[in-house]
């Protein structure tokens, strides 16, 4: 199954796991130990993650270390400023309206 940026970030779980991973590096007990949830739901989580290309896990030997890959993010905010820029035109433009009736009120 072929698995993306977006899925990753989809998931609350995995979005708080991003970010605590973004401070530091963790070993998978590490990561479980912050989550109220079972540690093979975390390594479950992990894997998308991994798929995804958001995180590295490297083995050191009998640890398992995990790290975040934040560049890939990128692909999320290119995503989401060509509709910044779209609310951006239609809000001046909504500003623009408003400052008009204003005017003809007044």
């Amino acid at each position: 199954m072929r698995r993306d940026v977006f899925q990753a970030i989809a998931d609350p779980t995995r979005r708080q796991i991003i970010g605590l991973l973004s401070r530091q590096t963790l070993t998978l007990n590490g990561v479980a130990e912050h989550f109220a949830v079972s540690r093979p739901a975390i390594s479950k989580h992990m894997k998308i993650l991994s798929q995804c290309g958001l995180v590295t896990i490297k083995q050191r030997g009998r640890e398992r270390y995990c790290e975040a890959i934040l560049f890939k993010l990128q692909e999320v905010t290119d995503w989401a400023e060509q509709y910044n820029a779209s609310w951006t035109t239609r809000l001046d433009a909504l500003q623009g309206v408003l400052e008009t009736e204003e005017e003809a009120v007044t």
